[in-house]
């Protein structure tokens, strides 16, 4: 019997010849994806007659800091401070971040653990609602925005991510595979009330998930320009004022490839630091379980 089933494993072992068949299709997916990042390092290096040239070349073959250059200089003869500029989005980067995680997690937890009436048809809701694009909703979010006096302050882009459907719902799927009810229970004849098993049992069991939360919606806000909320030139934001920048037609090319190498390094940096510790987490939680 032992035999047999060694033989029929060995069967269903994959051959060294199909291995390479994955590695190859591996790697052709993994170009495609590192090819435009390294489009974009070459392109802020390159002087304007290699950025004009056709076909395109990929790595650049003069270098030059002269793209950089013109990019402080434009930078310093800004109106307003540019560090005014970066001060606004990474005040937007920080309270909205840290407002979606907690009270996700919050509105998760109560979902989740403590099973309140009416549970299936809010989530039923929450699901319905991440099927509607911010185009869709542009127009009664602004509206209540205007209603409740936000327009023009940094609140009109803050508050409202606080309350994503997606962070709910990813907080929500994350307690209900990763919390083990005995745990809670435990902690609740110990005397523990809510907040405590919220925030020193459940948050450290779903630490992958308000670590995703944190890249995603990072990505999200540090892009933001809040073009339809803020019309005060000293409350605009670091995006806002590098695409004004680039508004220069053909002659600032070079600065508008800088500029593209400037907004993606941060967030990138933002998903290396954080990439390590959620695959540790998933790891830890996997061999929990």
């Amino acid at each position: 019997m032992a035999s047999r089933l060694s033989i029929r494993k060995r069967r269903l072992a994959r051959s060294t010849g199909g291995d390479l068949v994955i590695m190859m299709f591996l790697l052709i997916g993994g170009a495609f994806m590192v090819i435009p990042m390294i489009m974009i390092i070459s392109n802020a290096f390159k002087p304007l007659n290699e950025l004009f040239l056709f076909p395109p070349r990929l790595i650049v073959r003069n270098p030059t800091t002269k793209n950089f250059h013109d990019l402080m200089v434009m930078m310093a003869q800004s109106w307003v401070p540019f560090g005014r500029y970066l001060l606004n989005s990474l005040i937007i980067v920080f309270f909205g971040t840290l407002g979606n995680v907690f009270f996700g997690s919050l509105a998760a937890y109560v979902i989740s653990i403590r099973k309140v009436p009416g549970t299936r048809f809010f989530m039923g809701i929450v699901i319905l609602s991440l099927m509607f694009s911010s185009e869709v909703t542009r127009i009664p979010n602004y509206v209540t925005i205007a209603w409740l006096g936000w327009i023009d302050s940094l609140r009109a882009i803050i508050i409202p991510r606080w309350s994503s459907s997606m962070g709910l719902y990813l907080m929500k799927n994350f307690m209900d595979h990763m919390i083990d009810r005995s745990l809670v229970e435990a902690a609740e004849m110990d005397g523990a009330n809510d907040f405590r098993i919220y925030w020193q049992i459940v948050m450290p069991n779903v630490k992958p998930a308000w670590l995703t939360m944190i890249i995603l919606l990072f990505q999200e806000l540090w892009r933001t320009q809040g073009g339809h909320y803020i019309y005060s030139e000293q409350l605009k934001t670091l995006p806002y004022a590098l695409s004004q920048i680039t508004q220069g037609g053909v002659a600032r090319q070079g600065v508008q490839a800088a500029v593209t190498l400037v907004m993606m390094v941060i967030p990138i940096i933002v998903f290396l630091v954080n990439q390590s510790k959620i695959v540790d987490t998933m790891g830890t939680s996997g061999m929990a379980n």
